[in-house]
């Protein structure tokens, strides 16, 4: 975890908390700059939990204890991500169109940086090389995850042909259920908890795809599945749909992988980039 970070970080793993630790996360997430201030019986307190269970949560986030905890939270608030400026500058300016034009755009800064800090080299690396790899590449998604596949799909094919986007849910499944060894599935899930999702990648593990999951935290139930995940960065929570900060985010990995792909094979992608362009261009006024 982010020694500076530690917001993020419990984020990204509020899926593997237990039900008392999640109850302490959305204390801390709510109230950041006034835990800085608290002892561990004034958290407790707060959060109607025991001493304990602030001990044991410090753990869960990666800290050995509860002044280390208060110490990386400090550092966190002072990185950004939270301050009692931006909330009377909020407050001030709730009312005004300009106000809310320069949030809406914080939001989705904000999220972009996160995803780039998210974002494990390696991981990209190991990606393109399994996409240049495999035989057939797939792109899946489930409601406005599916959307991001499609755009996937429709990137990709400008460069490479072993790509396809299977909307329908049950066609997807089945379509997992005949993959190979030689077939790359990317599964694309801001929650990582959608069924649909769960079912596509349980067949694709068992016929010996590889899976590249796309989703907001490190542990999910579609994490089981992955061979790599590229974890993207959004301030929603996962039960929250139709994100355009979460869209994004899963753009801008989708945008990365294209482009070094692209770098990579530079000579066929710029062949193939021209021969699907002026398949095109006589449909343009």
């Amino acid at each position: 975890m982010s020694s500076s970070s530690l917001l993020l970080d419990i984020q990204l793993l509020y899926n593997q908390f237990t039900k008392t630790e999640k109850k302490i996360a959305d204390y801390v997430a709510e109230n950041a700059n006034q835990v800085l201030f608290m002892s561990i019986t004034d958290l407790a307190d707060a959060c109607n939990v025991a001493d304990a269970s602030v001990h044991r949560f410090c753990r869960a986030v990666g800290v050995k204890g509860y002044q280390e905890f208060k110490m990386k939270l400090s550092l966190s608030l002072t990185s950004g991500e939270v301050s009692e400026r931006a909330e009377e500058e909020e407050k001030e300016g709730a009312d005004s169109l300009a106000y809310m034009l320069d949030c809406i755009l914080e939001t989705h800064i904000n999220a972009l940086r996160e995803t780039r800090t998210l974002l494990d080299v390696d991981a990209v690396e190991k990606t393109i090389g399994m996409m240049e790899e495999a035989k057939h590449i797939y792109f899946f998604g489930i409601g406005d995850s599916l959307l991001t596949a499609q755009e996937a799909r429709n990137k990709f094919l400008r460069i490479i042909k072993k790509v396809s986007c299977i909307e329908d849910p049950h066609m997807q499944a089945m379509s997992a259920s005949m993959a190979c060894a030689d077939d790359l599935i990317f599964i694309i899930s801001y929650s990582g908890s959608t069924k649909d999702n769960v079912y596509v990648a349980d067949p694709a593990r068992q016929a010996g795809a590889k899976i590249v999951g796309i989703t907001r935290f490190l542990k999910s139930p579609l994490t089981n599945y992955m061979d790599v995940l590229l974890t993207c960065g959004a301030n929603e929570g996962p039960l929250e749909g139709g994100s355009m900060s979460a869209k994004m985010s899963q753009l801008y990995i989708i945008d990365i992988l294209f482009q070094e792909y692209y770098r990579r094979n530079l000579a066929a992608s710029r062949e193939n980039n021209e021969k699907t362009s002026k398949a095109v261009v006589e449909k343009l006024y």
